[in-house]
């Protein structure tokens, strides 16, 4: 499995083709260099450098990349890889060589508690989009220079879960601070935001997520009103004196403010059958271990390329 980190290797930082990548858990500062590897087994790495990793994703025989951002008080092996590879399993069970996943990996705390982690993931959050931006600018560079005679045409999709919202969201602004000229290209096939934990108003006109849609072709935001996490969540913003809903709680505070590419679905007669009691992860396994009525809605998209929703003036639906 491929995937991309900004979380610091024990020992040098400096790049070395195909050497053994260990994860430094006891650093959860996020660094500015960006690692390029590929998972071989549990807990065995290697760093392969962006041209071979790039190289690599372009020359696979998936049709689509979903990238995947994962959320908050996540660790490589507990949680982020044996996650991903269950979505693989899903994907191809729907349809092989269809999407492969990729998880994208930011420095998590693993104290115990949710509310004891959040605000120094939150700040982890931030900073790491600095490096996922030089990514970004990396991927346009060699898609512009290297792969020019043989263009990558494979569709890309963002999957950002919780926290991992606010990673997709600040990469995006600061890539369009420090490396556009005006605004974002059409990159995303799909973004889809899970539990989102940002704020409700960010999708807005002036939103410091209103990159995200305009650098889609399709929006999903996936939100459930008992998600407990996105409540701890909230005491925590309050804490600190951020008073506003999450996103992945209410949906947009307003649709008629969104693009008209971002669709609102309404998981919460769902979440908790398939993540009980937090009704948080709730994108994966159904009761019965099989994929659930979320992943289904989710696959559908990637694989037509449109949202299907039931209220399509209002562009909002109920899982």
């Amino acid at each position: 499995m491929l995937f991309l980190t900004n979380r610091e290797p024990l020992g040098s930082i400096r790049f070395k083709k195909n050497r053994k990548f260990t994860f430094d858990l006891r650093k959860n500062a996020p660094a500015n260099s960006i690692y390029c590897c590929e998972r071989i087994g549990d807990a065995n790495y290697v760093e392969l450098g962006h041209k071979q990793w790039l190289g690599r994703l372009k020359d696979c025989n998936y049709k689509q990349l979903l990238f995947y951002i994962h959320g908050f008080s996540n660790l490589p092996e507990p949680d982020i890889f044996p996650c991903a590879q269950e979505l693989q399993r899903y994907f191809d069970q729907k349809e092989d060589k269809c999407v492969l996943v990729v998880p994208i990996i930011w420095p998590c705390d693993d104290d115990p508690g949710i509310v004891k982690d959040y605000w120094d993931d939150q700040k982890s959050a931030d900073m790491s989009a600095f490096a996922f931006s030089r990514a970004l600018q990396f991927f346009m560079r060699w898609r512009d220079q290297e792969a020019s005679d043989s263009p990558c045409i494979k569709r890309i999709n963002v999957l950002a879960h919780s926290m991992g919202n606010r990673v997709f969201r600040e990469t995006l602004a600061l890539w369009n601070r420090y490396d556009l000229a005006n605004g974002v290209p059409l990159l995303f096939r799909n973004s889809i935001m899970m539990a989102a934990d940002v704020v409700n108003e960010t999708m807005e006109q002036g939103g410091a997520g209103r990159l995200i849609s305009q650098s889609s072709r399709n929006v999903s935001i996936y939100h459930a009103s008992d998600d407990l996490a996105l409540r701890a969540s909230k005491a925590s913003n309050l804490k600190n004196k951020i008073a506003s809903r999450r996103l992945g709680h209410s949906g947009p505070e307003d649709m008629h403010k969104t693009q008209s590419n971002v669709y609102a679905i309404d998981c919460d007669d769902v979440n908790n059958r398939y993540d009980y009691p937090k009704g948080h992860s709730y994108f994966l396994a159904g009761d019965d271990g099989q994929m659930g009525k979320v992943f289904e809605h989710m696959f559908m998209s990637i694989q037509t390329g449109r949202v299907s929703v039931d209220d399509k003036r209002n562009r909002t639906h109920i899982l």
